[in-house]
């Protein structure tokens, strides 16, 4: 057989194809492209809620020997612990008596005053309740997922408490779970008023204190501003998404060092994350305060002239 008869093309088990290089520099190009796309567009939204839906029941069903586990544990040292709590309940309950006395009288006082001042009632709150899933798999955020979405009324932006205080915000919502962030995370910021003093600043999540029995911390607060350790801070109610009144952290440390505008005051958060089941979903505030004044039009404002008047 004449040798330029001879197939010399290689066998398909040594054809490669594009060159790895090549489909690294592809692959990188169309997934940046598809970051941005999703940022700006939000092209993924409906594609993660249909995922999110699809498995929940599954999520679920893993989470069973989980919480199986838990209550086996819980049941076997929460005695010991639970003897320890009652103890400490009547220990508060006894010197709470004196307190708890002057409790209804001060409560129709305050009613009295608001009447004849004509103030406006309290906001009447909605809340849901809710149970925490899991905690939210990346690791740089401080979220939580509860098992309540869209179906149950929640809406983005919901204040989320527990027993102790202000936990964090719903920040994402699905049909039947929602995304919750923390107060220690690095992106959330609240406004607080500090209950001795009165006077209102913001407080901002801080995970890199996290460890120390920290995790929030107030930015742009002047070296002489008056604060101490100890303080409480509450919600302010200015923000109209968190209620006034409920306790969002303590004042751990305040560092004044000399030659800086502004101190470095670290906060404990009210509420522990890491401990808490069952949570407490409010409604936005914003959604029951009463829509704002539309401004007039320029040619509404501007005065009009009289006939005949000169210009």
């Amino acid at each position: 057989m004449p040798l330029g008869t001879l197939d010399r093309t290689p066998p398909p088990f040594f054809k490669q194809g594009m060159s790895a290089l090549t489909k690294l520099v592809f692959f990188s190009a169309f997934a940046l492209f598809l970051m941005v796309a999703d940022t700006r567009f939000k092209l993924t939204l409906p594609l993660r809620a249909a995922l999110a839906t699809a498995l929940h029941p599954v999520e679920r069903v893993l989470l069973v020997p989980v919480r199986a586990w838990d209550t086996v544990h819980d049941y076997f040292t929460g005695i010991a612990d639970a003897r320890e709590r009652e103890t400490a309940a009547l220990v508060r309950l006894a010197a709470q008596a004196e307190v708890a006395a002057r409790v209804g009288p001060l409560t129709e006082e305050n009613q009295r005053l608001r009447e004849l001042l004509a103030l406006r009632p309290q906001f009447t709150v909605n809340t849901e309740a809710a149970e925490v899933l899991y905690e939210a798999a990346d690791p740089y955020t401080r979220k939580i997922v509860i098992d309540r979405g869209a179906t149950h009324g929640v809406a983005p932006a919901s204040p989320v408490i527990d027993a102790a205080g202000v936990l964090g915000q719903v920040t994402r919502v699905y049909p039947l779970a929602s995304e919750v962030t923390l107060l220690t995370d690095k992106d959330a910021a609240i406004p607080v008023l500090n209950v001795r003093t009165q006077a209102r600043a913001a407080a901002y999540g801080d995970p890199t204190t996290v460890a120390a029995g920290a995790g929030m911390e107030l930015r742009f607060l002047a070296s002489n501003a008056d604060i101490e350790p100890g303080d409480v801070l509450n919600t302010s109610g200015v923000d109209g998404v968190y209620p006034p009144g409920l306790s969002v952290a303590k004042v751990v440390s305040v560092d004044r060092r000399a030659g800086t505008t502004f101190a470095k005051v670290t906060l404990a958060p009210a509420a522990r994350p890491d401990s808490v089941r069952h949570v407490l979903v409010l409604q936005p505030l914003g959604l029951q305060l009463p829509p704002r004044p539309t401004e007039p039009a320029a040619s509404e404002a501007a005065p009009r002239r009289r006939p005949g008047a000169r210009r």
